[in-house]
C-alpha cells in the first residue's frame, strides 16, 4: 500500500445514531464548547475532507474559526486554514457553495473518471479537478493527498463518506461525539451506512477515552496500529 496520511474521523450524533433529522434545516447535536473543541482539532489538521453530499446539503465552509488558531497556523508555516478536500461521483457541485468560495486555501475534488472533465468545466476556476479512478478509490486519493504534504486528514462525513472509510479500513481514530437527544425518524441520516466493518463481536474496536464536554460526551477509539502516531 502506499503512504497515506493519518486519518482522523470526526462525528456528532444522537442517542439513537442519527446525524440529522429528516428537516430542511440542519439539526445542531453538539454545543458551544464542543464545536469550539472541533475547531482545535480542525487547527491541527493539514487538510478536511467531506463527501459531495455533505456540501451539497450541509453548505459547511469548513474554516478554522479562532484567530488565534490562524495565526498559531500562520507561526508555523501553514495557510490558515487546512487544504478542503471532497469527493464525487458526478462532478455536479455548486460552484458558489461554501465550500469552494469561503476561506483563501486550497480546495480538491476528487472526481470519478467520466465526469472530470465536465466537472473541471464546471469547477476548474474555483477548485482543483482530479482524477479518482472509475469508480473512485479512497486508497489513491490518500496516496495523492500525502504526494501533496498532507500528513493528517479529518474526514467530516457524511454517511458514505465514514462508511467508506471505515468499510476498507482506512481509518486510523475515531472521534464520536453523542448528544442526549433522539431524533426517532428512519428518514434522517445515520452516522454509517450497511457495510462489511472490520470491527465486529470478534474484534472489537478500542476504546482509548471518554471526556464529558457539557451535556455531550467525545468517545476516542483506535482503529489502527497508528492510532497516535501522527
Amino acid at each position: 500500500m502506499a503512504e497515506r496520511p493519518y486519518v482522523m474521523l470526526s462525528c456528532g450524533m444522537s442517542i439513537d445514531g442519527y446525524v440529522d433529522d429528516a428537516a430542511d434545516e440542519r439539526l445542531l447535536l453538539s454545543n458551544d464548547a464542543d464545536f469550539d473543541r472541533v475547531d482545535a482539532v480542525r487547527a491541527q489538521h493539514d487538510a478536511i475532507m467531506v463527501g459531495a453530499g455533505t456540501v451539497r446539503q450541509d453548505n459547511p465552509r469548513l474554516l478554522v474559526r479562532s484567530a488565534a488558531r490562524r495565526a498559531d497556523r500562520a507561526a508555523r508555516g501553514l495557510p490558515p486554514h487546512p487544504i478542503k478536500v471532497t469527493v464525487t461521483g458526478q462532478g455536479g457541485l455548486d460552484p458558489s457553495a461554501a465550500f469552494f468560495t469561503q476561506g483563501a486555501v486550497e480546495k480538491l475534488v476528487y472526481c470519478a473518471r467520466p465526469a472530470v472533465e465536465k466537472a473541471r468545466e464546471r469547477l476548474g476556476h474555483v477548485a482543483t479537478v482530479l482524477d479518482a479512478g472509475e469508480p473512485v478509490e479512497l486508497e489513491p486519493v490518500l496516496a495523492d493527498l500525502h504526494a501533496r504534504g498532507v500528513r493528517r486528514l479529518m474526514v467530516e462525513g457524511g454517511q458514505t463518506m465514514h462508511t467508506q472509510f471505515l468499510t476498507a479500513g482506512l481509518a486510523d481514530e475515531l472521534q464520536l461525539v453523542i448528544a442526549p437527544v433522539f431524533v426517532g425518524d428512519s428518514r434522517a441520516p445515520r452516522f454509517v451506512g450497511d457495510g462489511r466493518f472490520p470491527w465486529c463481536a470478534g474484534r472489537r474496536a478500542v476504546l482509548a477515552g471518554v471526556r464529558q464536554i457539557g451535556d455531550v460526551v467525545l468517545l476516542r477509539y483506535a482503529l489502527s496500529e497508528r492510532f497516535g502516531t501522527a
